[in-house]
């Protein structure tokens, strides 16, 4: 009786394990650069007027940012209490020998989150967790929010990158950005040039990442496909912009970039799904 539990238990480590190295990553940036802020080179100088904006974008974007992880980790995508029995089994269905169930089109099964998700884009590696037709939406915020997060805190740090570049050599400044902890390692910066250092290539990485992938399902989402589909050449369920832009975000997909919670229903339920074919055969 103790096996199962704990094969269970090990199930539920292994998922949360990317969440929390994401989070222990991310605290780490948050450190390091209220380090750079607070005792390192400081923030750059800024009147009343643009010292209440930055502070105001910051909120704005770190409320968005936390508010769609939360809605994307609460968000299940998979076929988990979905009622499949008594559908229809049309054209798109198969049967999933791992879940032993079948799965509607578009669905597929998930080796790291070991069951099938409905409109199963692709497995999030950073937060451990599949892209599917539930938490599409959260996704694609999040994905918009931490660039802009990303870029703030780069623009943030412009000041003190200036300044290191004055108080250096450009070779020397260029060893630092590229190799930090070497230059560390060898004592050549300090423990704040360090920071600062590791704190930009961070988020320049990330905001270049976050950006590309933005780009990248920004396309997906206006030819209403999924990451599976694009790879296969397939457009089965491209039905137009609008539509597509409703199908994934919902009646007000203008406004859920600006708020998380707002209310924006999917008008689908991620089992079945138009094509333009029916879209033809209707017209006709």
């Amino acid at each position: 009786m103790g096996q199962p539990r704990a094969v269970g238990s090990a199930e539920a480590a292994s998922a949360r394990l990317p969440l929390v190295l994401t989070a222990l990553w991310a605290a780490a940036v948050g450190l390091e650069l209220a380090y750079v802020l607070v005792l390192g080179p400081g923030p750059p100088p800024l009147g009343p007027l643009a010292r209440t904006l930055q502070l105001a974008l910051a909120t704005f974007q770190l409320l968005n940012l936390l508010g769609n992880v939360g809605l994307f980790l609460r968000s299940d995508p998979s076929i988990r209490g979905v009622m499949l029995a008594g559908r229809g089994l049309g054209q798109g269905w198969a049967y999933c020998y791992q879940c032993q169930s079948q799965v509607p089109p578009r669905s597929g099964h998930c080796s790291a989150c070991r069951i099938c998700i409905l409109r199963r884009d692709h497995h999030c590696r950073l937060l451990g967790r599949c892209v599917g037709f539930h938490n599409y939406r959260p996704f694609l915020c999040l994905l918009l929010h931490a660039a802009g997060v990303l870029l703030h805190v780069s623009v943030l740090l412009v000041p003190a990158l200036l300044a290191l570049l004055r108080a250096h050599t450009p070779l020397h400044t260029a060893a630092l950005l590229l190799l930090p902890w070497l230059m560390l390692l060898t004592g050549r910066v300090s423990l704040a040039q360090f920071a600062l250092a590791f704190v930009t290539d961070t988020c320049v990485a990330g905001a270049l990442l976050c950006g590309a992938g933005l780009l990248f399902h920004g396309m997906l989402l206006l030819r209403g496909q999924t990451t599976w589909e694009w790879a296969r050449g397939q457009r089965s369920y491209d039905l137009g912009l609008s539509h597509n832009l409703q199908a994934a975000l919902g009646p007000h997909w203008v406004l859920v970039w600006l708020w998380p919670f707002l209310a924006s229903p999917l008008p689908g339920d991620g089992i079945t799904f138009q094509t333009t074919a029916d879209v033809g055969l209707m017209a006709s």
